[in-house]
């Protein structure tokens, strides 16, 4: 489950655009906080998903790290689920 969590929220920030304003599940900004050390960084990885760095860090210093952490986290999922639970081929 984990797996398609992680390829399905890159997929969403992927086609996700980043001109406009849009709504937020940030509760802090939902309170009405000016500053939230987390806002922007959705916007970011979008960025750095389609190879504008420089809009990327501007959004938010973290995007590109937290992209990465993502890509990875997805890699070894994957290779755990390929090792331990795709049906192993019966030799004769």
């Amino acid at each position: 489950m984990e797996l398609i969590f992680w390829l399905a929220a890159l997929l969403i920030l992927f086609f996700s655009p980043t001109e406009n304003q849009h709504y937020t599940l940030c509760p802090l900004k939902n309170l009405g906080f000016s500053h939230c050390p987390g806002c922007g960084l959705g916007r970011s990885v979008t960025l750095a998903m389609h190879g504008r760095v420089a809009e990327s860090l501007s959004m938010h210093p973290f995007g590109i790290i937290a992209l990465i952490v993502i890509i990875n986290r997805i890699v070894l999922l994957s290779r755990f689920t390929i090792k331990y639970h795709l049906p192993k081929t019966q030799k004769l």
